[in-house]
């Protein structure tokens, strides 16, 4: 049974492997010389013609949600194509939107390196849907890049990204927005990315903690989350969020709550459905979280929440009945029921 990974993720991995080649190799760029970025493309002129937009009645593996939630939907036009939209993030006014696209989730990651699409893009809030997405560009001219899994906080866009010069294969970088631009992209540094070996993250809304995904050693097995917190101009070491929260499954990818007092994150179904599943867990009066309840099931991942915490948006997966290949993927949405 598959499991699911992000497709950035799984993009990134590989692109690196490729990324010395593919600058040097016949048909991109001699050595030496600057790879330019092309132009970003129509996210729909990029989708291959005979791509066929996946509907919910189409899914022989829909998602559910659990009592309290509403049913799944996705989150519609302009947004979701018959490319694979993944990763969300909602910003804690609750007015932009970042996730990634890719066109085509087949194609291999070399290419995608250089399609112009592949990669961040960016929605505005309008009324009770999103404005047509743009490319968020963090790369200089020449700079061959595949970057994804955006968290903004304040003035600045954290995020993973292949491309030279990394610590690892994907590090986590940040960037800062200048105006009208954004500018000093810089990787995170040795201690996040090697030490911690630092994974998706979330910064919280006070800016004093960092929950992140990570195999580093010492945890309950597979991947789990981990915080640390801010000291002087750094961090601190990381601390497990132990057996509540990390099994010896994975869990991975987590959002916190503008109030602080949700944490959100996808891992392995604890009901046997296929592919991963979102889970929330509510912090405690003495600061520890509660046992992780499954919220949504069935190839869903990568929870975002609405300042409000009513609105829950995350990214489904399509696979075919068999289970064999993955089609497409879409952001959806569920909301909060219960008073």
């Amino acid at each position: 049974m598959p499991q699911r990974n992000s497709i950035w993720c799984l993009a990134l991995v590989v692109a690196v492997l490729a990324l010395a080649a593919a600058l040097t190799a016949s048909g991109c760029a001699p050595a030496n010389t600057p790879t330019p970025i092309p132009t970003p493309a129509s996210r729909q002129t990029a989708i291959p013609a005979g791509a066929v937009k996946v509907a919910p009645a189409d899914d022989p593996w829909p998602p559910v949600a659990t009592a309290g939630w509403s049913q799944p939907v996705p989150l519609g036009a302009p947004v979701n194509t018959a490319g694979a939209e993944d990763s969300p993030f909602i910003t804690s006014d609750g007015q932009t939107l970042y996730f990634f696209f890719t066109p085509d989730v087949q194609v291999p990651a070399e290419k995608q390196l250089f399609d112009g699409v592949t990669g961040i893009w960016m929605a505005q809030r309008a009324g009770d849907s999103w404005t047509g997405p743009t490319w968020v560009n963090l790369a200089e001219p020449g700079e061959a890049h595949l970057d994804g899994c955006a968290c903004a906080w304040n003035d600045l866009l954290y995020f993973c990204s292949a491309r030279v010069g990394n610590y690892r294969d994907v590090d986590m970088l940040v960037a800062r927005w200048a105006g009208d631009h954004w500018a000093d992209v810089r990787n995170l540094g040795q201690q996040l990315n090697v030490d911690y070996q630092m994974g998706e993250m979330h910064i919280t809304a006070d800016g004093r903690a960092i929950c992140f995904g990570s195999r580093r050693p010492s945890g309950l097995g597979g991947a789990d989350l981990w915080l640390v917190e801010r000291v002087g101009d750094g961090w601190g070491a990381p601390v497990n969020l132990g057996p509540a929260v990390n099994t010896p499954g994975d869990e991975d990818r987590p959002f916190i709550s503008a109030d602080g007092q949700e944490l959100w994150f996808d891992g392995t179904s604890r009901q046997g459905r296929p592919g991963p599943a979102v889970f929330r867990s509510v912090r405690q009066p003495d600061g520890t979280w509660e046992p992780a309840e499954e919220i949504v099931s069935t190839f869903a991942g990568e929870p975002t929440l609405t300042p409000d915490g009513r609105t829950l948006v995350f990214v489904h997966h399509y696979f075919s009945a068999d289970l064999g290949r993955m089609i497409e993927a879409d952001l959806y949405v569920t909301r909060r029921l219960e008073p």
